[in-house]
Protein backbone atom coordinates (compact mmCIF):
# COMPACT_ATOMS: atom_id res chain seq x y z
CA UNK A 1 0.00 0.00 0.00
CA UNK A 2 1.33 3.42 -0.88
CA UNK A 3 1.65 6.16 1.71
CA UNK A 4 -1.07 8.15 -0.08
CA UNK A 5 -3.55 5.28 0.04
CA UNK A 6 -2.68 4.57 3.67
CA UNK A 7 -3.47 8.17 4.57
CA UNK A 8 -6.66 8.18 2.50
CA UNK A 9 -8.02 5.17 4.41
CA UNK A 10 -6.67 6.18 7.81
CA UNK A 11 -9.80 8.02 8.93
CA UNK A 12 -11.60 4.79 9.78
CA UNK A 13 -8.98 3.37 12.17
CA UNK A 14 -11.17 3.44 15.27
CA UNK A 15 -14.05 1.78 13.42
CA UNK A 16 -11.71 -0.87 12.03
CA UNK A 17 -10.19 -1.52 15.44
CA UNK A 18 -13.66 -1.99 16.93
CA UNK A 19 -14.72 -4.31 14.11
CA UNK A 20 -11.70 -6.60 14.38
CA UNK A 21 -11.83 -6.54 18.18
CA UNK A 22 -8.24 -5.62 19.04
CA UNK A 23 -5.53 -2.99 18.67
CA UNK A 24 -2.56 -4.02 16.52
CA UNK A 25 0.35 -2.36 18.29
CA UNK A 26 3.91 -2.00 17.03
CA UNK A 27 6.51 -2.42 19.77
CA UNK A 28 10.26 -2.93 19.93
CA UNK A 29 11.93 -6.24 19.19
CA UNK A 30 12.76 -6.78 22.85
CA UNK A 31 13.76 -3.97 25.21
CA UNK A 32 13.67 -4.62 28.97
CA UNK A 33 11.41 -2.22 30.78
CA UNK A 34 9.70 -0.97 27.62
CA UNK A 35 8.50 -3.94 25.57
CA UNK A 36 9.55 -7.54 26.13
CA UNK A 37 8.06 -10.99 26.62
CA UNK A 38 8.14 -11.99 30.29
CA UNK A 39 8.69 -15.42 31.85
CA UNK A 40 5.00 -16.25 31.36
CA UNK A 41 5.17 -15.49 27.63
CA UNK A 42 3.21 -12.27 28.07
CA UNK A 43 4.15 -8.93 26.53
CA UNK A 44 5.04 -6.42 29.23
CA UNK A 45 6.73 -3.04 29.62
CA UNK A 46 6.13 0.69 29.67
CA UNK A 47 5.44 0.96 25.91
CA UNK A 48 3.26 -2.14 26.08
CA UNK A 49 1.21 -0.46 28.82
CA UNK A 50 0.37 2.34 26.38
CA UNK A 51 -1.04 -0.26 23.98
CA UNK A 52 -2.97 -1.93 26.80
CA UNK A 53 -4.33 1.40 28.00
CA UNK A 54 -5.67 2.23 24.51
CA UNK A 55 -7.39 -1.17 24.41
CA UNK A 56 -8.86 -0.57 27.87
CA UNK A 57 -10.23 2.79 26.69
CA UNK A 58 -11.75 1.39 23.49
CA UNK A 59 -12.96 -2.04 24.63
CA UNK A 60 -12.94 -1.90 28.42
CA UNK A 61 -10.45 -4.77 28.15
CA UNK A 62 -6.70 -4.12 28.25
CA UNK A 63 -5.95 -7.60 26.92
CA UNK A 64 -7.43 -6.88 23.48
CA UNK A 65 -4.06 -6.12 21.88
CA UNK A 66 -1.93 -7.97 19.36
CA UNK A 67 1.73 -7.05 19.11
CA UNK A 68 4.08 -6.65 16.15
CA UNK A 69 7.74 -6.66 17.17
CA UNK A 70 9.50 -4.18 14.91
CA UNK A 71 13.08 -3.09 14.39
CA UNK A 72 13.89 0.60 14.11
CA UNK A 73 14.10 0.23 10.32
CA UNK A 74 10.71 -1.51 10.07
CA UNK A 75 8.63 0.62 12.42
CA UNK A 76 7.57 3.52 10.19
CA UNK A 77 6.75 1.37 7.17
CA UNK A 78 4.61 -0.85 9.38
CA UNK A 79 2.63 2.15 10.60
CA UNK A 80 2.36 3.87 7.20
CA UNK A 81 1.16 0.71 5.47
CA UNK A 82 -1.53 -0.07 8.04
CA UNK A 83 0.22 -3.17 9.37
CA UNK A 84 -0.15 -1.66 12.84
CA UNK A 85 -2.75 0.75 14.24
CA UNK A 86 -0.40 2.31 16.75
CA UNK A 87 3.36 2.56 17.16
CA UNK A 88 4.49 2.50 20.79
CA UNK A 89 8.17 1.81 20.36
CA UNK A 90 10.70 4.24 21.90
CA UNK A 91 10.39 6.58 18.93
CA UNK A 92 11.70 10.16 19.01
CA UNK A 93 9.42 12.99 17.91
CA UNK A 94 11.36 15.09 15.36
CA UNK A 95 10.40 17.76 12.83
CA UNK A 96 11.31 15.66 9.80
CA UNK A 97 9.34 12.65 10.99
CA UNK A 98 6.39 14.82 11.92
CA UNK A 99 6.39 16.70 8.63
CA UNK A 100 7.31 14.21 5.95
CA UNK A 101 6.47 10.64 6.96
CA UNK A 102 2.67 10.67 7.05
CA UNK A 103 2.52 10.08 10.79
CA UNK A 104 1.46 12.03 13.88
CA UNK A 105 2.99 11.94 17.36
CA UNK A 106 0.37 11.84 20.09
CA UNK A 107 2.24 13.17 23.13
CA UNK A 108 5.49 12.53 24.98
CA UNK A 109 5.30 9.35 27.01
CA UNK A 110 8.97 9.44 28.09
CA UNK A 111 11.55 12.23 28.04
CA UNK A 112 14.88 10.65 27.15
CA UNK A 113 18.31 11.62 25.84
CA UNK A 114 21.18 9.91 24.02
CA UNK A 115 23.98 8.57 26.17
CA UNK A 116 26.98 6.23 26.15
CA UNK A 117 27.63 2.75 27.56
CA UNK A 118 31.23 1.60 28.03
CA UNK A 119 33.13 -1.23 29.67
CA UNK A 120 34.60 -0.10 32.98
CA UNK A 121 37.99 -1.49 31.92
CA UNK A 122 38.35 1.47 29.55
CA UNK A 123 38.61 3.69 32.63
CA UNK A 124 36.59 6.38 30.87
CA UNK A 125 34.53 8.79 32.96
CA UNK A 126 33.39 11.23 30.28
CA UNK A 127 32.32 11.09 26.65
CA UNK A 128 34.94 13.72 25.90
CA UNK A 129 37.58 11.06 26.55
CA UNK A 130 36.31 8.97 23.61
CA UNK A 131 38.29 10.58 20.79
CA UNK A 132 38.99 7.98 18.09
CA UNK A 133 36.65 5.39 19.61
CA UNK A 134 34.56 2.90 17.63
CA UNK A 135 30.81 3.11 18.27
CA UNK A 136 28.08 0.49 17.92
CA UNK A 137 24.89 2.14 16.59
CA UNK A 138 21.45 0.84 15.71
CA UNK A 139 20.51 1.52 12.09
CA UNK A 140 17.38 3.50 11.24
CA UNK A 141 17.72 5.93 14.15
CA UNK A 142 18.89 9.52 14.61
CA UNK A 143 21.66 8.26 16.89
CA UNK A 144 24.51 8.62 14.41
CA UNK A 145 23.48 12.17 13.48
CA UNK A 146 23.43 13.18 17.14
CA UNK A 147 26.80 11.53 17.68
CA UNK A 148 28.33 13.26 14.66
CA UNK A 149 27.03 16.65 15.86
CA UNK A 150 28.41 16.13 19.37
CA UNK A 151 31.84 14.95 18.22
CA UNK A 152 32.10 17.73 15.65
CA UNK A 153 31.25 20.36 18.27
CA UNK A 154 33.92 18.93 20.59
CA UNK A 155 36.52 18.44 17.79
CA UNK A 156 36.62 14.67 18.29
CA UNK A 157 36.70 11.77 15.83
CA UNK A 158 34.83 8.44 15.88
CA UNK A 159 34.16 5.36 13.77
CA UNK A 160 30.55 4.06 13.57
CA UNK A 161 29.45 0.45 13.06
CA UNK A 162 25.73 0.02 12.35
CA UNK A 163 23.52 -2.95 13.27
CA UNK A 164 19.91 -3.72 12.35
CA UNK A 165 18.73 -4.49 15.89
CA UNK A 166 19.54 -3.28 19.38
CA UNK A 167 20.40 -6.84 20.43
CA UNK A 168 23.01 -7.07 17.68
CA UNK A 169 24.61 -3.81 18.72
CA UNK A 170 24.85 -4.86 22.37
CA UNK A 171 26.32 -8.24 21.46
CA UNK A 172 28.91 -6.44 19.35
CA UNK A 173 29.87 -4.29 22.33
CA UNK A 174 30.17 -7.36 24.53
CA UNK A 175 32.30 -9.11 21.89
CA UNK A 176 34.68 -6.15 21.72
CA UNK A 177 33.81 -5.11 18.16
CA UNK A 178 33.35 -1.56 19.38
CA UNK A 179 34.46 0.53 22.34
CA UNK A 180 31.19 2.27 23.03
CA UNK A 181 27.50 1.74 22.50
CA UNK A 182 25.41 4.87 22.08
CA UNK A 183 21.64 5.03 22.18
CA UNK A 184 18.85 6.54 24.25
CA UNK A 185 19.77 6.23 27.91
CA UNK A 186 16.61 4.25 28.61
CA UNK A 187 17.72 1.63 26.07
CA UNK A 188 21.21 1.53 27.55
CA UNK A 189 19.85 0.76 31.00
CA UNK A 190 17.46 -1.83 29.61
CA UNK A 191 19.82 -3.67 27.28
CA UNK A 192 22.64 -3.56 29.85
CA UNK A 193 20.67 -6.12 31.86
CA UNK A 194 21.00 -8.58 28.95
CA UNK A 195 24.80 -8.58 29.10
CA UNK A 196 26.52 -11.55 30.73
CA UNK A 197 28.22 -9.27 33.28
CA UNK A 198 26.15 -6.05 33.42
CA UNK A 199 28.14 -4.70 36.37
CA UNK A 200 31.21 -4.50 34.11
CA UNK A 201 29.55 -1.69 32.13
CA UNK A 202 28.65 1.87 33.05
CA UNK A 203 26.49 4.58 31.50
CA UNK A 204 28.51 7.80 31.21
CA UNK A 205 27.00 11.01 32.66
CA UNK A 206 26.67 13.00 29.40
CA UNK A 207 23.28 13.31 27.72
CA UNK A 208 23.88 14.76 24.24
CA UNK A 209 20.39 15.11 22.78
CA UNK A 210 16.70 15.62 23.46
CA UNK A 211 14.75 12.43 22.76
CA UNK A 212 11.03 12.91 23.46
CA UNK A 213 9.71 9.36 22.99
CA UNK A 214 6.18 9.38 21.67
CA UNK A 215 3.48 6.96 20.49
CA UNK A 216 2.57 7.57 16.85
CA UNK A 217 -0.39 7.02 14.53
CA UNK A 218 -1.00 7.56 10.82
CA UNK A 219 -1.68 11.09 9.65
CA UNK A 220 -5.21 11.79 8.42
CA UNK A 221 -7.15 10.17 11.24
CA UNK A 222 -7.78 12.81 13.90
CA UNK A 223 -10.33 10.63 15.69
CA UNK A 224 -7.84 7.82 16.36
CA UNK A 225 -5.08 10.33 17.11
CA UNK A 226 -7.31 11.91 19.76
CA UNK A 227 -8.08 8.55 21.40
CA UNK A 228 -4.40 7.71 21.76
CA UNK A 229 -3.45 11.21 22.92
CA UNK A 230 -6.13 11.27 25.60
CA UNK A 231 -5.22 7.79 26.78
CA UNK A 232 -1.81 9.13 27.80
CA UNK A 233 -3.40 12.30 29.23
CA UNK A 234 -5.74 10.17 31.33
CA UNK A 235 -2.84 8.21 32.85
CA UNK A 236 -0.99 11.42 33.72
CA UNK A 237 -4.07 13.16 35.10
CA UNK A 238 -4.90 10.13 37.21
CA UNK A 239 -1.47 10.23 38.84
CA UNK A 240 -1.75 13.96 39.49
CA UNK A 241 -5.18 13.48 41.07
CA UNK A 242 -4.02 10.57 43.22
CA UNK A 243 -6.20 8.03 41.41
CA UNK A 244 -4.57 4.59 41.30
CA UNK A 245 -5.52 1.09 40.25
CA UNK A 246 -6.06 0.29 43.94
CA UNK A 247 -8.43 3.15 44.77
CA UNK A 248 -10.08 3.91 41.42
CA UNK A 249 -13.29 2.01 42.23
CA UNK A 250 -13.69 3.94 45.48
CA UNK A 251 -12.82 7.22 43.77
CA UNK A 252 -15.45 6.63 41.10
CA UNK A 253 -18.13 6.56 43.78
CA UNK A 254 -17.00 9.86 45.28
CA UNK A 255 -18.17 13.25 44.07
CA UNK A 256 -15.90 15.31 46.34
CA UNK A 257 -13.48 16.23 43.55
CA UNK A 258 -15.12 17.32 40.26
CA UNK A 259 -11.87 16.73 38.33
CA UNK A 260 -11.84 13.11 39.46
CA UNK A 261 -15.55 12.72 38.75
CA UNK A 262 -15.12 13.99 35.17
CA UNK A 263 -12.04 11.83 34.58
CA UNK A 264 -13.71 8.62 35.77
CA UNK A 265 -17.06 9.31 34.10
CA UNK A 266 -19.08 9.84 37.27
CA UNK A 267 -20.09 13.27 35.97
CA UNK A 268 -20.61 14.52 32.44
CA UNK A 269 -20.42 12.60 29.19
CA UNK A 270 -16.89 13.31 28.00
CA UNK A 271 -16.45 9.79 26.64
CA UNK A 272 -18.97 10.65 23.92
CA UNK A 273 -16.67 13.42 22.68
CA UNK A 274 -13.99 10.79 22.05
CA UNK A 275 -16.37 8.16 20.64
CA UNK A 276 -15.53 6.03 23.68
CA UNK A 277 -17.54 4.59 26.59
CA UNK A 278 -17.96 7.09 29.39
CA UNK A 279 -15.86 4.95 31.74
CA UNK A 280 -12.89 4.88 29.32
CA UNK A 281 -10.45 6.48 31.77
CA UNK A 282 -11.74 4.42 34.67
CA UNK A 283 -10.94 1.25 32.71
CA UNK A 284 -7.45 2.52 31.87
CA UNK A 285 -6.56 3.16 35.50
CA UNK A 286 -8.30 0.05 36.83
CA UNK A 287 -6.61 -2.34 34.39
CA UNK A 288 -3.27 -0.68 33.60
CA UNK A 289 -2.73 1.94 36.32
CA UNK A 290 -1.84 5.59 36.23
CA UNK A 291 1.36 6.91 34.64
CA UNK A 292 3.35 6.67 37.86
CA UNK A 293 2.27 3.09 38.51
CA UNK A 294 3.36 2.04 35.02
CA UNK A 295 6.68 3.86 35.35
CA UNK A 296 7.42 2.39 38.79
CA UNK A 297 6.47 -1.15 37.76
CA UNK A 298 8.43 -1.22 34.52
CA UNK A 299 11.26 1.30 34.87
CA UNK A 300 11.49 2.59 38.43
CA UNK A 301 12.62 1.20 41.77
CA UNK A 302 10.22 -1.75 41.57
CA UNK A 303 11.94 -2.88 38.35
CA UNK A 304 15.42 -4.15 37.57
CA UNK A 305 16.27 -0.92 35.74
CA UNK A 306 15.93 1.41 38.77
CA UNK A 307 15.58 4.50 36.56
CA UNK A 308 14.78 7.70 38.44
CA UNK A 309 11.76 9.70 37.34
CA UNK A 310 13.85 12.81 36.58
CA UNK A 311 12.22 14.80 33.78
CA UNK A 312 9.42 12.23 33.72
CA UNK A 313 8.18 13.27 37.14
CA UNK A 314 4.98 15.29 37.11
CA UNK A 315 5.27 19.05 36.61
CA UNK A 316 4.36 19.64 40.27
CA UNK A 317 6.94 17.11 41.47
CA UNK A 318 10.04 18.58 39.81
CA UNK A 319 9.59 17.07 36.33
CA UNK A 320 8.01 18.24 33.09
CA UNK A 321 5.24 15.67 32.53
CA UNK A 322 2.07 17.69 32.14
CA UNK A 323 -1.33 16.59 30.87
CA UNK A 324 -4.09 18.68 29.37
CA UNK A 325 -7.15 18.73 31.65
CA UNK A 326 -10.17 16.48 31.22
CA UNK A 327 -12.96 19.04 30.97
Amino acid sequence: MTLLSANASAGVTLDNVKKKGFVQCGVSDGLPGFSFVDAKGTFAGFDVDVCRAVAAAVFGDASKVKYSQLTAKERFTALQSGEVDLLSRSTTWTSSRDGSMGILFTGVSYYDGQGFLVNKKLSVKSAKELNGATFCIQAGTVTELNLADYFRANKLKFTPISFDTSDESFKALEAGRCDVLTSDQSQLYGQRLKLATPDDYVVLPEVISKEPLTPAVRRGDEEWFTVVRWTLNAMLNAEELGVTSKNVAEQKQSTNNPDVARLLGSEGALGKDLNLPNDWAFQIVKQVGNYGESFERNLGDSSDLKIKRGLNALWNKGGIQYAAPVR
